[in-house]
This record gives structure tokens, sequence and C-alpha cells, in this order.
């Protein structure tokens, strides 16, 4: 009598082959395109979210914001660039050495290019000698609040020694300077 062998493989009561009909898997088509659809979604809201920008003075988000801020933004834009002025004050002791440090003030201003210097003197708000002088040293003038009231005016300098870093990202290739970045 021969005997037949025994399948130890399948121990479970279900049939060995399921028909195709049967719905047992939990993730069907509609389900993986909902679920798929929500996640585009989430994505897309989570993008419009934190790229909203915010044109209150409390947010300064961008370049345009400084433009819109500035006394005399037409003049500013078109003879030099708007800037953000932080005064503030250092206080140096030497029994014992120790630096001091105001609270910084900032406020909107502006930074004319030298060749339009003589703007100022047009107006009568600075001397030709004060021209003179700051253009001796290649310097450049700035100034903060309107034209039309008593804007504070002082002869400044460029410091390009630190360079600016936002430019020429690591690894980058150094693109050349355009004639209107100099002042």
């Amino acid at each position: 009598m021969a005997r037949r062998p025994r399948d130890y493989s399948h121990r479970s009561g279900t049939p060995r082959h399921s028909s195709p009909d049967s719905s047992g898997s939990k993730f069907n088509y509609a389900n993986i395109a909902l679920l798929g659809g929500v996640f585009v979604l989430g994505i897309g809201v989570g993008i419009g979210v934190s790229s909203t920008a915010s044109f209150d003075p409390q947010n300064v988000a961008s370049r345009e914001v400084i433009d819109k801020s500035v006394p005399d933004a037409e003049l500013c834009v078109q003879f030099g660039a708007s800037a953000i002025v932080t005064d503030m004050r250092v206080f140096i002791t030497l029994n014992p050495f120790s630096v001091f440090v105001t609270q910084p003030a900032m406020q909107p201003g502006c930074v004319l290019r030298r060749a339009n210097m003589s703007l100022l003197e047009q107006q009568r708000l600075i001397t030709g000698e004060q021209v003179r002088d700051c253009k001796n040293r290649m310097n450049t003038f700035g100034f903060t609040g309107s034209l039309e009231t008593k804007p504070e005016i002082n002869c400044i300098y460029p410091n390009d020694a630190a360079g600016n870093l936002f430019l020429n990202p690591a690894g980058s290739v150094t693109s050349p300077r355009l004639e209107t970045d100099n002042f």
C-alpha cells in the first residue's frame, strides 16, 4: 500500500489557492488613489502656508518691501539702492577691557551711487566741499528720512572685505559684477 505524502506547508483551514475575486487586501486601487490625492493635497497646502509672504513692517521678506519703505523710493531706486540702516553705539572700556553694544535701531535708508551724489548738492542738502571730500575718499552718500524734511546724510564707504556669501555659495562659479552693482 502506497502512502500519500503529507503536505505540511499549509496547516491553516483556508484553501490553498484564493480566487482573484476575494477582497482580502486592505488596499485596492480606490484607496491608493484616495491616499495619493490626500498626500499631494497635503504637500500643496504645506507649501502654500510656508511660502506666504507677509508685507507688514514686522516682516521684511524681500527687496521690494525695503524699496517701498524708503522715503523718496523712486529717487532711491533710480539713482542708488534702498538699504536697511542700523544705528548703534559701541562702548569699550580699557581697564578692565570690555565691550558694550547698544540695542540697534533699524530704519529704511538709501545709498546713492557716486555718479549721482550731486543730486543732494542740487537740492542744497550738502555743500560742494562735502561732495569733494566724500569723492576724494572714493566714498558716496547715504541718507535716512525724506529729502523734503531734514534727512540725516552721511558720507559712507563701501566695505567689500567680507563679500556677499549669498551671491557665490561654495562650489559655484563666480560671475562678474554688473556695472549697476558698483557704487
